[in-house]
């Protein structure tokens, strides 16, 4: 198993893990705001016992990556996981993006991963492209005054919302008879506050309010999305519907009941999708 650093371009030191045979099939993880490549454990591990080559990086100013001031936008993300694609020299890869990992997956297969021939599938779970604000186009978004509210309550006191997001909306916690989890809770907030203020301070313009729809356009490789229908951070209807419109080359996948944090509340049930996804 490895870990390390890439520089990228402008300088930016980006922590990565790569674990798994080097000349096995590489699965590249992305992780959502605002985490880091540590939500990414059950499938990680999972995967790495089915004898895949499995990778994922920290975004800049999340996790282990250096808080720099500048470049919390998803042109950046997608270069910089390009970067980090681009060191290992990675080919065949398949993509998995959650929530904002997924618009970064997005924009990195359109505008590196097909073009550069290094990307042969892609997974958007529960993914904010093409546009998550509302608008007069996007009717079905949510409202820019959430948005407000999220920057309002991370700069007010980002400890505190970060227990609030991850003991609520995020993981359903918040539903009558939900099971719940103190150490999930704890870890999301874990992972949240080792990341950069600022860095998620504007990360939520990124991920709100990118309109990805030529990104989704451009995806010509089997895309499999997938999203809980009782999703309370991105709306199902504005997110995975339209994806599923959008792409090519993509398979639509709606689990009803389950939250946006899927992936770990349900692990047992998306970790043998995905591989079904991969092996097809």
């Amino acid at each position: 198993m490895r870990n390390g650093y890439v520089t990228t371009k402008d300088g930016v030191e980006i922590f990565y893990k790569d674990w798994g045979p080097k000349d096995a099939l590489p699965i590249f993880f992305h992780h959502g705001w605002p985490l880091s490549s540590d939500d990414w454990d059950a499938q990680m591990l999972y995967f790495l016992g089915k004898g895949f080559r499995v990778v994922a990086s920290d975004r800049r100013g999340h996790g282990r990556s250096a808080q720099v001031s500048e470049g919390h936008d998803m042109d950046h993300y997608a270069a910089d996981a390009a970067a980090v694609v681009e060191h290992l020299d990675l080919h065949n890869a398949i993509h998995i993006g959650h929530s904002t990992g997924g618009g970064q997956v997005a924009r990195y297969v359109a505008k590196f991963g097909e073009p550069q021939g290094r990307v042969a599938k892609a997974v958007l779970v529960s993914s904010v492209p093409p546009l998550m604000v509302k608008t007069a186009a996007n009717p079905e978004g949510t409202p820019i005054e959430v948005f407000d509210g999220f920057r309002a309550a991370l700069a007010a006191n980002r400890a505190q919302f970060y227990i609030d997001v991850a003991s609520g909306p995020f993981y359903g916690f918040n539903r009558p008879g939900a099971t719940i989890s103190q150490g999930v809770i704890d870890n999301w907030w874990r992972q949240g506050m080792m990341g950069s203020a600022k860095a998620h301070y504007e990360g939520i313009k990124a991920f709100s309010e990118t309109d990805q729809t030529e990104d989704l356009k451009a995806i010509s490789v089997p895309v499999l999305v997938m999203q809980g229908d009782d999703d309370q951070v991105v709306p199902y209807k504005a997110a995975s519907l339209r994806q599923d419109k959008l792409l090519k080359n993509g398979t639509l996948k709606i689990y009803p009941g389950f939250p946006h944090g899927m992936l770990t509340t349900h692990a047992d049930v998306l970790n043998p999708d995905l591989l079904a996804f991969i092996k097809a």
